[in-house]
């Protein structure tokens, strides 16, 4: 069946932010064309002029406390769509997004789903970042938050939302999810910066990712996953 203009189901897209003056504005211009969509950003304490941009683009916009997991729940309690995307400040979506997500919602069995990955930098190692994400999406069906994460707002609140965890929530909530249903991959990718794994290294990155997964099944506290994973900064 083809969907491509079926613009029924609206599609909220709710942006966390901390500090992303150098990111919102792109973000949101990916959105732009999209139809019968809402843009809600959701603020967790900016200091530079990230919310003097967001007003300026003329786009809805709460406070909330910081942390992921707090302002993507925030951002979807305020939201009026029946389809939930969340979507990481550094990340810009592809064209078409939105036909893609209603088909995929769709299909039998679905009830949330994802994009591929594709990171903005040059360098061949994050090639393999991209195919390790590609085979850890498609294979195990467990997406992160930088691939966009969408889903039927009645299942986001059946699932509980997002775990009110300081680090790894989303992927808490994929597994909840794959007992509801199928998390479906599309085949198109959002395009997300380099700019974590260019700070610390690639190979270096990719290792801290995979031991804090290891850490995470091993019943180490998030909290102490979170000051590991991003200093004491907490950025």
């Amino acid at each position: 069946m083809n969907y491509e203009h079926n613009t029924s189901d609206q599609i909220s897209i709710i942006i966390p932010t901390l500090n992303e003056s150098t990111n919102i504005e792109v973000a949101a211009a990916s959105i732009q064309s999209a139809k019968n969509i809402e843009i809600i950003v959701v603020d967790g304490g900016s200091q530079d002029n990230t919310i003097e941009i967001v007003q300026k683009l003329g786009i809805k916009f709460i406070h909330s406390l910081p942390g992921r997991a707090s302002q993507m729940n925030a951002g979807a309690l305020l939201a009026t769509g029946n389809i939930l995307l969340f979507l990481h400040a550094d990340t810009q979506l592809p064209p078409k997004f939105d036909t893609v997500v209603r088909e995929a919602l769709k299909s039998p069995g679905v009830v949330a789903g994802a994009f591929n990955l594709k990171i903005n930098a040059s360098p061949w190692s994050l090639r393999l970042v991209e195919w390790g994400v590609k085979v850890r999406s498609h294979l195990f069906h467990l997406p992160y938050g930088d691939q966009a994460i969408f889903i039927k707002q009645e299942v986001f609140e059946q699932v509980g939302g997002f775990p009110e965890l300081p680090i790894m929530e989303d992927f808490e909530m994929m597994r909840r999810l794959q007992r509801m249903g199928r998390i479906q991959i599309v085949p198109t990718a959002v395009v997300t910066s380099a700019r974590r794994w260019l700070k610390k290294g690639v190979f270096k990155t990719t290792l801290i990712n995979q031991m804090a997964i290891i850490a995470y099944f091993l019943g180490v506290s998030p909290t102490r996953i979170r000051y590991w994973y991003r200093g004491k900064n907490n950025t």
